[in-house]
């Protein structure tokens, strides 16, 4: 089924969902950027893609669920806010997709690294550590992804108080690098004295980003609620 997409944010991500979205016989109705959905027609809208900004995510995802709009964000830095935002969804009986990367690769990726959590966890000569390289442009540190692949390891390692961007004995260290021209590259390590073990997944476009979040659009029309991409992709 073809839908009516408006675009919440139209840098060089928007503009790359916009190419997939037609390539699979989508139209893209509305383009907005900071004026807010309030200066566009919205009626015959199936459903709001947002990847804008982190300070702006929460207006609009309340402004799009006030309006009755299906909605799938890729903003990340507002996580920490889930439960509000689920307490609107709740409200106005809405549907709201997200995921800290929508990329499919990298949710594949997310399974192998709670995997390889509890499968490495019992050896404590080895200590895990998690890596990610982006683009200047990007404004949050470390990356959603980085995030979530930490909180993918700490449940197997109860000795570990969360994460930190600064090295810590008791919390899993995140090391964020920010370089032009990188669409987005993860690593997680575990090293000991004798020898390390990694992971990695290299973004080589923005495309499988644009791809994940059209799959997530077209999903959303039969769902209800807020769901997390993951656990759309991989049902228990």
């Amino acid at each position: 089924m073809a839908l009516n997409i408006a675009l919440l944010g139209y840098g060089k991500m928007g503009k790359a969902i916009e190419a997939i979205a037609i390539e699979r016989g989508h139209h893209i109705v509305a383009t907005i950027g900071r004026e807010g959905i309030a200066s566009h027609a919205m009626e015959n809208v199936d459903c709001v893609i947002e990847f804008s900004r982190p300070e702006a995510a929460l207006d609009n995802m309340q402004s799009c669920l006030e309006n009755n709009l299906k909605m799938v964000i890729g903003t990340t830095g507002w996580h920490d806010h889930e439960s509000k935002v689920n307490a609107w969804v709740q409200a106005h009986e809405g549907t709201l997709v997200h995921a800290s990367n929508f990329s499919l690769g990298v949710n594949l990726f997310f399974k192998l690294n709670a995997q390889l959590a509890q499968w490495m966890s019992p050896f404590e000569a080895y200590t895990p550590q998690v890596s990610e390289c982006h683009h200047t442009d990007k404004l949050d540190q470390p990356s959603g992804t980085a995030i979530s692949l930490a909180q993918g390891i700490l449940p197997t390692y109860p000795k570990l108080e969360g994460w930190s961007l600064e090295a810590s004995d008791n919390q899993l260290s995140i090391d964020a690098t920010r370089v032009p021209d990188v669409p987005g590259t993860h690593e997680v390590h575990y090293r000991s004295k004798q020898d390390s073990l990694s992971i990695k997944h290299e973004a080589h476009s923005r495309e499988g980003f644009a791809l994940g979040a059209i799959i997530a659009a077209e999903m959303a029309q039969d769902l209800h609620g807020m769901h997390r991409f993951s656990d759309l992709l991989f049902p228990q």
